[in-house]
């Protein structure tokens, strides 16, 4: 197994070096992210799901980064950015446009599927992914459930 990775100089933005600009819109989406922890462990299908799966996963938003600790499916843990010097096991990053749409109670075809905002370009997955590939299913479900608090537009 490859040592986790930790955040580097280039998880900022390349020209300014420094933070990208928050948006309202990624303001909002974090929050909705934030809620993560009492979805997750408020959902028993969920917790026996990913009862093999323990990782610390780097989710970004535009400039934001939050660091889940998850442990035996349930999510132990929720830190905000900057996360200097913090290792993580996997990243999977997107823009506030691609999360928005991700998270739609039904999203459109292409926005449905974490690979398939990668395929777009909306979406990039870092680091070491065989354990997020031996718990696929989780880590999509699980990325799945802010689909519960957001109103159909």
């Amino acid at each position: 197994m490859a040592a986790p990775r930790r955040s580097t100089a280039s998880d900022k933005h390349p020209r300014a070096g420094r933070p990208r600009q928050v948006t309202r819109q990624a303001a909002r989406l974090a929050a909705l992210l934030e809620r993560l922890p009492e979805l997750a462990n408020g959902d028993r299908r969920l917790v026996w799901e990913g009862r093999f799966f323990s990782a610390d996963l780097l989710l970004g938003i535009d400039g934001l980064q939050r660091l889940l600790s998850v442990r035996e499916g349930r999510v132990t843990g929720f830190e905000r950015g900057p996360l200097l010097m913090r290792s993580w096991c996997f990243a999977i990053r997107a823009s506030a446009q691609a999360w928005s749409r991700f998270w739609q109670p039904v999203p459109a075809p292409g926005w449905h599927d974490l690979f398939a905002l990668t395929k777009r370009g909306a979406a990039s997955v870092e680091g070491e992914l065989t354990p997020l590939m031996a718990n696929l299913q989780y880590v999509k479900d699980l990325l799945a459930l802010p689909r519960r608090l957001v109103k159909s537009t």
